[in-house]
């Protein structure tokens, strides 16, 4: 018979996996990415009215969307489990190593997107509620059946991916309004070098589970180039837009342009770079990736604090 002494070490250790499982499922990383993305838009929508930033309704509205969002993982993971299985980097996920069953992770899933929706709809309003739906159900029944069909899925990805704005624009202020609409073009024209990035450097992963993302079927990198390219010139011109629409003051707007010529710069590197096979490509691929990561939260960082209350 074991001691209480181990039997607590086993206990711990079985909580602690389980924890990590769930994590795994939810996607905790990009669903924290989501929540800072809606806290953004909430922050600026609440300050057009000299509202307080930090209120029950930005509790609730947080709380909402984090379990739509998890619960929107959870699905696509569920969706997803064979292409999961035959890539190195998701090879571990709980659902595909059985650590999880699938009707679990399905039911929670659901849950989690339907529970989440309808709490905002009593605790926030209407309109972020069936943002927050129409997000979930053009990801799930749109954007992840595409990855095996076209390119074209990250332009319909990006779509729901720069939701998480809107959603705390609308329970800031009840409707959206066009600076929400310029915050909606930040994210969604910074998808493009992110995921482009990522699929520069697991394109043999990718190819080996039948994603069609363009780095993979783009042997040369020439079209995938321009479309980072183009995407970046947008995205630098779409934070100008910000400051002229009066979402924030002159310290962001120099920010903005000092972090966008940064950005541009390492997707040209990348486009000028060597073949997409090669060492020094993926370096470069590397290099966007981690440009994409530091530009975000710093852009949305200078956005709150430069902004404007009318």
């Amino acid at each position: 018979m074991s001691s209480p002494a181990a039997t607590l070490t086993d206990f711990r250790g079985s909580l602690a996996a389980s924890l990590r499982d769930y994590s795994e499922l939810v996607k905790a990383r990009v669903t924290a990415l989501i929540l800072m993305t809606t806290w953004c838009g909430y922050y600026l929508g609440a300050a057009r009215t000299g509202a307080s930033s930090v209120s029950w309704t930005l509790a609730h509205t947080l709380a909402g969307v984090g379990l739509a969002a998890g619960g929107t993982a959870a699905l696509n993971e569920v969706m997803e489990r064979d292409l999961d299985a035959r890539m190195r980097r998701t090879a571990s996920r709980p659902l595909v190593t059985g650590r999880m069953k699938m009707g679990h992770g399905a039911a929670l899933g659901l849950l989690m997107v339907l529970g989440g929706s309808l709490y905002l709809a009593w605790a926030a309003n209407g309109l972020t509620a069936a943002l927050t739906f129409a997000t979930s159900a053009v990801y799930l029944l749109a954007y992840t059946p595409m990855k095996r069909v076209h390119p074209v899925c990250t332009f319909i990805g990006a779509f729901p991916g720069a939701m998480p704005p809107l959603l705390g624009w609308a329970a800031a202020r009840g409707r959206l309004d066009a600076p929400a609409f310029v915050l909606f073009g930040i994210v969604f024209f910074w998808q493009f070098p992110h995921f482009h990035s990522i699929a520069w450097l697991y394109r043999e992963d990718y190819a080996r589970a039948g994603i069609r993302m363009l780095p993979v079927v783009d042997g040369s990198g020439r079209s995938t180039s321009r479309e980072i390219l183009v995407c970046l010139g947008a995205l630098l011109l779409t934070t100008v837009a910000a400051g002229a629409a009066g979402i924030a003051g002159r310290i962001y707007l120099t920010g903005a342009l000092l972090l966008g010529g940064g950005f541009f710069w390492a997707g040209w590197r990348l486009a000028a770079g060597a073949p997409p096979a090669s060492g020094e490509s993926r370096r470069r691929a590397r290099h966007l990736l981690q440009a994409s990561v530091l530009y975000l939260p710093l852009l949305l960082a200078l956005l709150i604090l430069n902004a404007t209350v009318s």
